[in-house]
């Protein structure tokens, strides 16, 4: 339990020194204002690519691609489409993510008590009464494909994707640094406190043999709380590596604001405590239908070349920069 703790810490750390968790940097990158998240989001998972890479290609680890998540409605990746859309505007109502409301309690950021909150309920939703009602659909849901990945998905090899995919990012990061479009900073740049995220990830790899990911803890969460409602007995809740992880970061990000003062950028809108919430609940709810959040596809999913983190998290800007755009 300790290396998770441990893992969380270094993630946590490494988000306070992006400032990538402010709802400020959050909110103004969904309404393309600012790309800082956006940049610091793109060098974070093409370096954790690399690190997940190298540490398979060594045997270190051995991780599976993430799988689809299906609702039996339109096909094998619906829950990733409407999870990612959900969890998006979920991101754009709160300023937050599942993985960033833990380093805005950490550093005390007033709004992130009320966006865990929410989290917290859209946990007990979850575990209590949309996951029942969702297993009986998922059990007609499409088989899921043999090709996880995308090399497998488009019939290449595993180097060939793999460089694609970091061509890409490469050039994605060097075009937002040309034009100047990260406005804001915390303790390091964007690209920098990319690299940093990246290291959290090689942290929980070597220490935990498994990478990183925040949402799972507020199904854990919500098992126990649903668990303690029926009155308890058998049946007792026994996964709390996730909730290790979300209390390391909680600490990781407290640590570092004490050792330097932290940014803090005031939110550009209103962020009144009813959105926060609700914000709160979308964000667990879509991570949950979707199969993860912003780190466990966008960091984790994408450097095992997942087609569903990448799906997910195209679906996850999609329903966070059109809600934004309504808002």
């Amino acid at each position: 339990m300790f290396d998770s703790f441990l893992s969380g810490a270094a993630f946590g750390a490494a988000l306070a020194a992006t400032g990538i968790y402010q709802p400020t940097v959050i909110i103004s990158q969904m309404k393309l204002e600012n790309w800082h998240m956006v940049q610091t989001f793109l060098t974070a998972s093409g370096a954790s690519t690399l690190v997940v890479t190298l540490c398979q290609k060594l045997g270190y680890i051995q991780v599976q691609p993430r799988g689809h998540s299906s609702l039996g409605l339109l096909g094998s990746l619906d829950g990733n489409v409407i999870g990612g859309c959900l969890l998006g505007i979920g991101m754009t109502l709160s300023g937050s993510c599942p993985g960033s409301v833990f380093s805005q309690v950490g550093a005390g950021v007033p709004s992130g008590s009320y966006t865990l909150g929410g989290c917290i309920l859209g946990g007990i939703i979850w575990s209590g009464f949309l996951r029942p009602a969702l297993r009986s659909r998922r059990r007609d849901a499409p088989p899921k494909p043999d090709n996880l990945t995308i090399h497998g998905a488009l019939g290449t090899s595993r180097a060939v994707a793999f460089l694609a995919v970091e061509a890409m990012f490469v050039a994605s990061v060097a075009v937002i640094s040309a034009l100047g479009l990260a406005k804001t900073r915390g303790l390091v740049g964007p690209v920098s406190g990319g690299f940093l995220v990246a290291g959290a990830q090689l942290v929980s790899a070597l220490t935990r043999k498994a990478l990183l990911g925040t949402s799972a803890s507020f199904e854990e969460l919500g098992d126990y709380i649903s668990w303690l409602l029926r009155g308890g007995g058998d049946g007792k809740p026994r996964a709390y590596g996730s909730m290790a992880i979300v209390t390391g970061m909680m600490v990781g990000t407290l640590g570092v604001s004490l050792a330097a003062p932290l940014p803090q950028i005031s939110p550009s809108v209103d962020l009144g405590i009813p959105r926060l919430v609700l914000g709160g609940v979308l964000l667990t709810l879509g991570s949950r239908i979707g199969g993860g959040c912003t780190s466990g596809h966008g960091i984790t999913g994408i450097s095992l070349l997942s087609v569903s983190s990448f799906v997910t998290v195209v679906a996850m800007f999609a329903g966070a920069m059109g809600s934004a755009a309504l808002i």
